[in-house]
C-alpha cells in the first residue's frame, strides 16, 4: 500500500521592508533577503513547501504577491517583517486574502551584548512592525495568529508546525469529495446532515455511489488486480486457517472494485451502508478490508452511511496522520475506560506491531452476502491518541469535540473477530461519557496518536467552529 496523506503544507511568504530604506540603506533589503532565503527557508522547508522570491516594500507589489500565493494553491501566508514595516501598507492584502495568516515575530540576532550597534539594531528590528501590524489586524476583524521564536530555539517552529498543519487540513477539506455508497442507516439522526449546509459551510461535495455498480465491478476486477491483491493479504497478515481461496477472492474483488470507483470518481472519503449492500442478492461481501487498508493511504471512512464521520476521519488523518474511524461499543467501568470497535473497519496503520494482524472471517454475518465477511482483527496499539468528532451543534453550527485518550497496553480478547481497542481518559469514565454526551458527541468518532488537541484547536478556529474539550 502507498500513502496519498500530503506531506507537508504549501505556505507563501509575505517578507517585507520599509521603502525608506531603499534611500536610506540601499543595500539592506537584500541582505536581509539574503539571511532569510540562506538561514530561514532552509528550516522552514523542514516542515512545508516554502513559497519565497523576495522581499517587498509597497503596497501594490505586496497585493500582487499575495494573489499570486493565493492562485498557487498555498495553504497559509507567513509574514515576516524583514525589518519594520508599516500595517497600512499590509492591511488591504491581508483582509482580502481567503488565506490562514501567521505572523511571525523573528530575527537574526540572538544576544544584544557589548558588540551590539546600529548596523545590528537596523538589521534586527522587525519586531515593532509585528506590533504595528497585529493591532491592526485585531482592530480590523482580520484573524491571524501570532509566535515569536527564534532559529536557534529548541522549538522554533513548533507553534508554525502546527498552525500550517492545521491550514492544510481545513485548506483540504474545503475540497473534500466524499462517496456514499447505499443509502444512511435509518433513524440514525446524529449524523443526518443537509448536503447543501455541508457544501457551503464545510465545502464538502458528495457521489452518490450505485450499489449495482459496486457489484458490476467486483464482477469485472481484472485478474491480474485481484491475484495481486490476494498476495498481499496472505503476505501482510495472519490469515485464518478456514479462511479459502474464494473467500479471499470475494474480498480482493470487493477491494478492487471500491478502490476503481474511489479513482473514477476522485473521492477523498467514503461511507457505505452495509444493509443497502445486503439487499441486493448479487452481493458477494462487505468491504470491510478494504475500507481499512485504504483510510492507512488517507482515504476517509465512517460506516452506515455517515458523509460527517467520514469527512472527520479523513480531516484528522489529513491532521495527524494516521486516524481511524470507530465507535465507543462497551462501558469497561473495571477499567475505567471504553471499547473501541465496530463491524469491520479500522484503520490498519494503526494496528499493533508486535505480530500480524489476523485476517478473519465474521462467524456471524452482518448482513446477507454470497460469501463469507473477511474483517482484519485490527487491535490499536498503546499509547496517547486523540479522540475527536466532527458534529453539527445547535443553530446547525459545526463543533470539534476532542478529548486526549490513553490506549492502554490491554491483553487480546479472543472473542472478537472485529477491529477493538480500550481508551481511556484522565476523568472517571462516567463524568467523561456524560460530559461526552452533553457536547453533542456523536456514536461515530476519529481518533489518532498523539496529542492532536493544538492542532484541532486551530483547526477549529479556521473553520469557524466551535472547538469544545471532554
Amino acid at each position: 500500500m502507498t500513502s496519498s496523506i500530503p506531506t507537508k503544507p504549501r505556505v507563501g511568504v509575505l517578507a517585507v521592508t520599509l521603502e525608506l530604506y531603499e534611500r536610506l540603506a540601499p543595500s539592506l533589503r537584500r541582505e536581509r533577503e539574503a539571511w532569510f532565503r540562506i538561514r530561514a527557508v532552509p528550516a522552514l522547508e523542514s516542515i512545508a513547501e516554502v513559497r519565497f522570491s523576495n522581499a517587498v516594500y509597497r503596497r501594490e507589489d505586496l497585493e500582487a504577491l499575495a494573489a499570486e500565493h493565493e492562485t498557487a494553491g498555498c495553504d497559509a501566508l507567513l509574514v515576516v517583517c524583514l525589518t519594520y514595516a508599516p500595517s497600512q501598507m499590509l492591511l488591504p492584502a491581508l483582509r482580502r486574502t481567503r488565506l490562514p495568516i501567521f505572523l511571525w515575530n523573528t530575527q537574526e540576532l540572538f544576544a544584544v551584548d557589548d558588540a551590539f550597534d546600529g548596523d545590528r539594531i537596523i538589521h534586527n528590528h522587525g519586531v515593532h512592525g509585528t506590533q504595528d501590524l497585529a493591532n491592526v489586524l485585531l482592530r480590523s476583524g482580520v484573524p491571524f495568529h501570532y509566535a515569536t521564536s527564534h532559529l536557534s530555539d529548541r522549538d522554533a517552529l513548533r507553534d508554525l508546525d502546527g498552525f500550517l498543519s492545521a491550514a492544510a487540513a481545513v485548506s483540504s477539506l474545503r475540497r473534500c469529495r466524499l462517496g456514499l455508497l447505499g443509502y444512511p442507516f435509518p433513524g440514525m439522526g446524529d449524523f443526518a446532515i443537509d448536503t447543501t449546509h455541508l457544501a457551503a459551510t464545510l465545502g464538502c461535495c458528495w457521489q452518490p455511489l450505485p450499489v449495482e455498480e459496486y457489484i458490476h465491478r467486483a464482477r469485472a476486477a481484472p485478474k491480474a488486480d485481484v491475484d495481486r491483491l490476494k498476495e498481499e493479504y496472505r503476505r501482510s497478515y495472519a490469515v485464518a486457517a478456514d479462511v479459502g481461496d474464494a473467500d479471499l477472492d470475494g474480498t480482493a474483488r470487493a477491494e478492487a472494485s471500491l478502490r476503481s470507483m474511489v479513482a473514477e470518481y476522485r473521492l477523498d472519503a467514503l461511507s457505505f451502508q452495509f444493509l443497502a449492500l445486503g439487499e441486493d442478492e448479487r452481493t458477494e461481501t462487505l468491504p470491510f478490508v478494504a475500507v481499512s487498508r485504504m483510510m492507512a493511504e488517507g482515504i476517509g471512512f465512517a460506516g452506515e452511511g455517515d458523509l460527517v464521520g467520514a469527512a472527520g476521519v479523513w480531516f484528522l488523518n489529513r491532521l495527524r496522520p494516521p486516524a481511524s474511524f470507530s465507535e465507543i461499543f462497551t462501558i469497561d467501568f473495571a477499567g475505567d475506560g471504553v471499547l473501541l470497535s465496530h463491524m469491520g473497519e479500522a484503520n490498519i496503520a494503526m494496528a499493533r506491531k508486535d505480530g500480524q494482524t489476523p485476517l478473519a472471517a465474521r462467524s456471524t454475518p452482518i448482513a446477507r452476502t454470497r460469501g463469507r465477511q473477511l474483517a482484519l482483527i485490527t487491535r490499536f496499539a498503546p499509547g496517547p491518541a486523540t479522540l475527536c468528532a466532527l458534529a453539527l451543534g445547535p443553530r446547525n453550527r459545526w463543533r470539534l469535540i476532542v478529548s486526549l485518550m490513553e490506549i492502554p497496553d490491554c491483553g487480546e480478547l479472543r472473542a472478537m473477530q472485529v477491529p477493538y481497542g480500550k481508551i481511556r481518559n484522565r476523568r472517571n469514565v462516567r463524568d467523561w461519557l456524560t460530559a461526552y454526551a452533553l457536547a453533542g458527541g456523536p456514536h461515530h468518532q476519529a481518533i489518532c496518536f498523539g496529542d492532536a488537541r493544538p492542532r484541532l484547536k486551530i483547526a477549529a478556529a479556521l473553520l469557524d467552529a466551535d472547538y469544545i474539550e471532554v
